[in-house]
């Protein structure tokens, strides 16, 4: 009987083991395109190497090019190898580089190890056109393996919407919808007038019209999936309230293809997310189409935002114009953010850390606090204008007030210069603070190099 304890025992902790490494698809045709640029192993120390799947994404609408995506889960240290497959290695960098992540190069392969799980991308010889994202995912703490009451179950293959042409899966309340290791779900999932909804797993959104669309919707969770290449938003949220976003991974390479949208929504938490979009990264708005009413209590954290085009972060565009005072955007925290880039060459949309306040809409306790912005190719650091553009607003904005910026890096030159404009003397900027902001290694002192104007009173630099 002693021995056969010993023998459970033995073989619970070789599989709690085995847990904390997961590599995924093991074998499966996924039906997605493989990238032969690099190719991937990974093992716990000292372990037994084990080939990753190296998918094919697109990045960059400018000019769309071929990069490389790896993912696995990881519950206890890791080393990482991988090999370029296509020239030399001169330099080699991983990012964010506040990770500090220390490599070693034979030949062309580099070695290195994680002690926890991130999000990085891998970088040769300053090539961030084709690099390597690689997602290293907590281990998943649910899973399914069929079917059952209240889970929609996507195992590893292709599937695609019975709903044409809207190419959509609509999904009830009360339900989980998990997306297995190696599932490729071909479709937009909407939740609309749903309660109580989760969206979690490891699978992948491929090319859907949107990824995920939450409207009039409240209590949804989506942990852990990946969207590639959405023709319009990752997530969109409409009018929708007590959301929840964790260890989503994005790519978009197509105009209007922000990352995550959110109108008139409240009560919203972004977290561990890694996007690179070609248009905003984070868009928070009021009202546009079928909802109203303001937006409040949105945090986002923890998270890696990479925009080829438009804003990283993007904070007061469209509003209610019909309203007699105009709708609110308050109690925004954006917190521990790595800024990968910024490259936008249409002047009146630069801006990492951007507050544009149209539409009647005023805009109030935002708040941004550890910022590390690592690179900006065309743009500008802060971005604050009450504004009147005609494109998008039929009238002007009507304030902001109440903005930190507090412990914010930048490493840098050639950006434009950051810009405070308020748009008249009753559409102004208030209260705006600069605290411990150090670009390349100086601590700011003043907005002396700003674009500012007259309407804007009450700037303190700490």
């Amino acid at each position: 009987m002693k021995n056969f304890l010993v023998a459970i025992i033995a073989t619970l902790c070789v599989a709690t083991m085995q847990a904390q490494l997961t590599t995924y698809p093991a074998g499966l045709n996924t039906g997605m395109p493989h990238n032969d640029d690099y190719t991937v192993r990974v093992r716990t120390i000292g372990g037994e190497w084990r080939d990753v799947f190296e998918y094919n994404v697109q990045v960059d609408m400018d000019n769309v090019q071929n990069a490389s995506m790896v993912q696995f889960d990881m519950g206890e240290p890791v080393e990482v190898m991988v090999k370029k497959n296509n020239g030399t290695i001169a330099d080699v960098a991983i990012r964010p580089l506040d990770r500090k992540i220390a490599h070693k190069q034979v030949g062309n392969v580099i070695l290195f190890t994680l002690n926890e799980p991130q999000y990085l991308s891998i970088e040769f010889n300053g090539d961030r056109l084709h690099n390597l994202h690689l997602f290293a995912n907590p281990v998943e703490t649910e899973t399914y393996s069929r079917e059952e009451k209240g889970v929609i179950y996507f195992g590893p293959g292709t599937h695609k919407p019975k709903d044409l042409p809207n190419n959509q899966i609509r999904i009830p309340s009360n339900t989980t919808v998990y997306l297995a290791p190696g599932a490729v779900v071909k479709a937009k999932l909407l939740i609309d007038k749903a309660e109580n909804v989760r969206i979690i797993g490891r699978g992948i959104l491929d090319h859907p019209i949107r990824g995920i669309e939450i409207t009039d919707s409240r209590n949804v969770t989506v942990d852990g999936i990946t969207v590639v290449n959405p023709d319009h938003y990752t997530i969109f949220g409409g009018g929708a309230s007590d959301i929840t976003i964790r260890n989503l991974k994005s790519f978009s390479c197509k105009g209007w293809s922000d990352g995550i949208d959110m109108m008139c929504c409240r009560n919203v938490v972004i977290d561990n997310v890694f996007m690179r979009n070609s248009d905003d990264c984070i868009a928070l708005y009021n009202h546009r189409w079928n909802w109203w009413g303001g937006s409040a209590d949105i945090t986002v954290q923890n998270s890696i935002l990479w925009a080829d085009i438009a804003h990283p972060i993007n904070i007061g565009g469209h509003g209610d114009p019909d309203s007699p005072t105009g709708e609110t955007i308050e109690n925004i925290t954006f917190r521990n953010i790595d800024i990968l880039e910024h490259d936008e060459d249409d002047v009146p949309y630069q801006g990492c850390m951007a507050i544009d306040a149209g539409d009647k809409n005023h805009v109030k306790n935002i708040l941004f606090d550890d910022i590390r912005v690592e690179s900006i190719q065309e743009g500008r650091l802060f971005h604050l204008n009450v504004r009147f553009n005609k494109k998008y607003d039929k009238q002007p904005g009507n304030s902001i007030d109440g903005v930190t910026f507090r412990n914010i890096s930048y490493n840098g030159i050639g950006e434009n210069p950051s810009q405070l404009t308020g748009l008249d003397s009753s559409r102004m900027i208030r209260n705006v603070t600069f605290e411990n902001v150090v670009i390349n290694g100086k601590k700011m002192k003043n907005t002396n190099d700003f674009i500012t104007n007259e309407y804007v009173e009450n700037i303190i630099v700490k």
